[in-house]
Parts: structure tokens; C-alpha cells; sequence
């Protein structure tokens, strides 16, 4: 809290119930208000240029465009608005992923519900906040990585782009969706798709698919 304004809060997850949890849960502090929800990682985007959030807390697996890419956008566009991002994964590829996309903050969905708000103060600050149970080494190994705002490409040689028409071709979006989804020709789309397959080295939709899950790319059975 800043000079005693609130905490503008935007919440981004694709199930109600959550978000209506989350809402009913951050509007019950005094310092804290939530001004907007998002239901998928394009909604989070827009939502944020729109109204300049503090903080957007995060789920990190939602349709279209999963929390990860949303939360990079998000950091890049804009160096006032901290990301807390909320998952039940715990492991240590999946806090690298969040943290080298810029998030501030990690909190598992079991946590508590001070937990959250405690994040968000903490981020809100300046700060980093990480689930009690994420080992300092997994802090120690990030801080050693180039700074996210600054970063390129991914690691695995695949654009903002070609990940985001990734996670639409593992969810099962034909050319033609993924076109009128993206507004670009099918052509576009297509191009995308034979480069997504050249860099990886895949070559049907069943691995692109399973390489989505396993880096955190597409929705996964995430509650």
C-alpha cells in the first residue's frame, strides 16, 4: 500500500468460481481492490493496458493464452504492474518458467488465503514472493538468470507467436480457428505451424501436444 491508496487488483482465471472466490477474498481488505477479472490470458492482457493494475493475479494454465505468455506481455508493456502467478504445481520447472516470465510472485492454489494477500502486499512493495514450500535454491538459481524484462526468445527457439499458435494447435484449433482467434490468414497460420514443427523437430499434432504440456505451454487438467 502506497501513501494509503488501495491495491488495484486485476484477477485472471478461467473458472468463475475462482475468480468469485478470489474477488470475495481480496475485497474483504481494507488496502486492496480488485478492478477488473479476466477469464483467459488474451482477456488478462487487454484487461491490464486498460486499467493499469497493480498487480494481476495470475492462473497459470488458461485457454487461448496460457498465464505464462500473458504474464510476459503484460511485464513488458508495462514496468508498474506486478504479476502474483497462482498454480498447483509446485515443481521447480514450472517457478523457472513463471519467474523468467516476470512474475513477482508464486502461490500454490493450496495456499491460504493470507497467503495471497500477503503476495500481493509484498509484490505491491517491490518485493518477491514465493510459496514457503519453493526451496531457496530454486531463488538462488533464478537470481543467476538474465533479467526477463530484457530477455529474447525463448530457450527453445520458439517466438511469442509460434508459442501462442503452439498452445492453440494443442488444444485442438483448426488453421482456420486459430486464424479468426489471431486475425491473420490461414496462410500466416500455416507458416507458423511448419516452423513451430522445423525448430522442434515434430512433426504431428499428437507431439506437438505433449511437448506443450510438458513445458507449461497449454492448459493442462489444472482445476
Amino acid at each position: 500500500m502506497t501513501h494509503g491508496k488501495k491495491t488495484r487488483v486485476l484477477v485472471a482465471d478461467d473458472h468463475t468460481i475462482v475468480r468469485q472466490g478470489l474477488r470475495a477474498i481480496l475485497e474483504s481488505e481494507p488496502d486492496i481492490e480488485v478492478i477488473g477479472e479476466a477469464a483467459d490470458g488474451y482477456e488478462a492482457v487487454k484487461k491490464a493496458a486498460a486499467l493499469s493494475p497493480d498487480v494481476v493475479v495470475m492462473d497459470v494454465s488458461m485457454p487461448r493464452l496460457n498465464g505464462l505468455e500473458a504474464t510476459s506481455r503484460i511485464v513488458r508493456e508495462s514496468t508498474k504492474t506486478q504479476v502474483v502467478a497462482l498454480t498447483m504445481h509446485s515443481s521447480e520447472e514450472y517457478v523457472y518458467s513463471c519467474l523468467k516470465a516476470g512474475a513477482k510472485g508464486y502461490l500454490l492454489k493450496e495456499s491460504a488465503s493470507s497467503d495471497l494477500v500477503q503476495a500481493i502486499r509484498v509484490v505491491r512493495a517491490g518485493g518477491t514472493y514465493l510459496h514457503p514450500s519453493i526451496s531457496v535454491q530454486v531463488v538462488s538459481e533464478y537470481l543467476k538468470r538474465p533479467d526477463p524484462r530484457t530477455r529474447g526468445r525463448a530457450t527453445d527457439g520458439l517466438t511469442s507467436r509460434e508459442r501462442e499458435v503452439l498452445q492453440l494447435i494443442s488444444e485442438g484449433h483448426t488453421n482456420r480457428e486459430i486464424a479468426t482467434l489471431l486475425t491473420r490468414s490461414i496462410k500466416t497460420v500455416e507458416a507458423h505451424r511448419t516452423r513451430i514443427m522445423e525448430k522442434l523437430k515434430i512433426h504431428n499434432v499428437a507431439g506437438l501436444t505433449r511437448y506443450a504440456i510438458s513445458r507449461g505451454i497449454t492448459t493442462t487438467n489444472e482445476p
